[in-house]
């Protein structure tokens, strides 16, 4: 699967754990919160600062 900006971060986190460490290690510790389940990665990235296309490097890079 390829993951987009539009990518919701319940299936990022259905990936498995490899995807789970990667938010971490950017710094998405909230990724079990309900309300963060239905939000796009672009949504969850601009609420944490993170940088979109570093981060989706890495997650389609696992």
């Amino acid at each position: 699967m390829t993951v987009t900006k539009d990518t919701l971060v319940k299936d990022i986190v259905n990936l498995g754990p490899k995807a789970i460490d990667v938010l971490f290690e950017f710094g998405m510790g909230c990724i079990g919160c309900p309300a963060s389940q239905m939000e796009s990665i672009e949504d969850a990235a601009n609420v944490h600062g993170i940088d979109l296309k570093n981060l989706l490097s890495s997650l389609n890079n696992l």
